[in-house]
């Protein structure tokens, strides 16, 4: 059945040295971002701060900084662990996995999550950067699920074991918490996972795809073209020369 067709990759075309250098390159870019966040948390404790007004107030010109700003402001250090860990994890994935793709898959995610909440979010201050964790989460999800790649879709899989208790977070159920940023990251991680699902990662062809099918081409002319002689036709009343 096609819903199971997955291909597992061909790991002897894995250049191991290259690997372990992307793999160390994609854990330290979400790391610097997280450290980011938690320097920033640290300032505006240390100083006695309020960086909420950078965040994004919806159809005001004052919160259109916020979308790109919000991501780095969290309200406590616990909304800011909430969010470090699976934007570490995510983040990390998506680079290791997706690599070319990857920046522009963030970028876009990053953006169009925080233009969204500005065009249909309640008149508050939207802080925090869970729009982009659910749009990294989906987007993981989807796209392992619609790509015919073991390795993707396995990765789709952990994602929802994870953080599948994150789909109630796109509901209206707390009012402290901003369910347009989860509903609008976790829809742009769809439409990001359906608009480029053609692109990106390719699935190595594995050694036994590329394997000569087997043929009746081994035998040889000799073999198809003998004769059956007098005795043998007799022998074989239902054959009938032409």
């Amino acid at each position: 059945m096609p819903l199971f067709n997955y291909y597992p990759r061909n790991t002897e075309l894995v250049d191991k040295d290259l690997d372990k250098k992307i793999f160390k390159y994609s854990l330290l870019i979400p790391l610097a971002i997280v450290v980011v966040f938690w320097v920033v948390k640290l300032i505006e404790n240390l100083y006695q701060l309020d960086f909420s007004k950078f965040g994004i107030l919806p159809l005001q010109a004052e919160g259109l900084p916020g979308i790109i700003l919000s991501p780095f402001i969290h309200s406590n250090y616990d909304h800011l662990l909430s969010n470090s860990i699976p934007f570490l994890i995510l983040t990390f994935a998506l680079l290791y996995f997706y690599r070319n793709l990857a920046y522009r898959i963030f970028f876009l995610i990053y953006i169009l999550s925080g233009i969204c909440v500005w065009l249909g979010g309640r008149p508050s201050w939207h802080i925090g950067a869970s729009g982009i964790v659910y749009g990294l989460a989906s987007f993981l999800f989807f796209s392992g699920a619609l790509r015919r790649d073991a390795n993707l879709l396995t990765i789709g899989i952990i994602v929802v074991f994870l953080y599948g208790s994150m789909f109630w977070g796109i509901f209206p159920l707390k009012p402290e918490i901003s369910w347009e940023s989860h509903l609008w990251g976790a829809a742009s991680g769809l439409m990001l996972a359906i608009y480029y699902r053609h692109q990106g990662p390719v699935r190595p062809a594995a050694s036994w795809e590329n394997e000569p099918e087997e043929d009746d081409s081994d035998y040889t002319d000799e073999e198809f073209n003998e004769e059956i002689t007098p005795e043998e036709d007799q022998k074989n009343p239902n054959h009938i020369d032409t």
